[in-house]
């Protein structure tokens, strides 16, 4: 699924025609909302910019996982942790896979800006305390998403702000679109790697996750209900 600026000058979801998101030229119009009743239709339109798989009212919360693969905690010296380490990120941090990242003042006047490329989980039904082996069967698909942060923020002023250091405006780029989770049935087989100026920075697998998807999500829904639309970003 994608969401698009079609040539015609309107803004759709979609069921992209191809397997390649990077460089879908035409979907099939999906004709409703995502979490409520809807169909893919025939009609068929011209792709002229891929946005934000999820529109703001579409999304719920912006759940984020730090610290969730063996190797990162081996490079930072951070111990194992025993549980998931969880922080949120505002609804406006969510942007388009091909957006530009604003750099507000507050995050210029300090070094420290940093990439996290991760996999996204998205919720499709609503659902708490499920067990892990029902937990996947609670996610409508997958995307990739850009945990934005910076260091100086999360880490150093003001003893540390992990929300402010993480949730500017456009901080969670995603997409390109939503992969749903019948073609992707094993979520930690997965590839995930990052290209700034074409260097390869990062380049893992998901298998390395220390919480995998489905003990995230039963991790997270203990005691809180998790909604259809609510992202989960799975750490780098």
């Amino acid at each position: 699924m994608i969401r698009f600026l079609a040539k015609d000058g309107k803004v759709y979801y979609g069921d992209a025609i191809g397997s390649d998101l990077t460089h879908v030229a035409q979907a099939r119009v999906i004709r409703g909302r995502p979490w409520e009743n809807h169909e893919i239709t025939d009609q068929i339109k011209d792709v002229r910019l891929l946005l934000s798989p999820l529109a703001r009212e579409d999304i719920g919360t912006v759940r984020c996982l730090g610290l969730n693969y063996e190797q990162h905690a081996h490079e930072t010296n951070m111990p194992i942790p025993k549980h998931p380490i969880l922080f949120y990120k505002p609804i406006t941090a969510v942007t388009g896979p091909f957006d530009n990242v604003p750099i507000s003042q507050a995050a210029q006047d300090y070094p420290g800006l940093d990439y996290e490329c991760e996999l996204v989980a998205v919720i499709g039904k609503e659902g708490s305390n499920i067990p892990e082996s029902q937990a996947l069967s609670y996610v409508a698909g997958y995307c990739v998403g850009n945990d934005v942060s910076h260091r100086e923020w999360q880490l150093k002023l003001g003893g540390g702000q992990w929300a402010l250091g993480k949730g500017f405006d456009g901080w969670a780029p995603m997409g390109p679109g939503i992969v749903s989770s019948k073609i992707i049935q094993d979520p930690q087989s997965l590839r995930i790697f990052t290209k700034v100026n074409g260097k390869t920075v990062q380049d893992n697998n998901t298998r390395d996750q220390i919480f995998g998807v489905a003990k995230a999500i039963s991790a997270l829904s203990e005691g809180t209900t998790l909604l259809p639309g609510d992202l989960i970003f799975t750490g780098t």
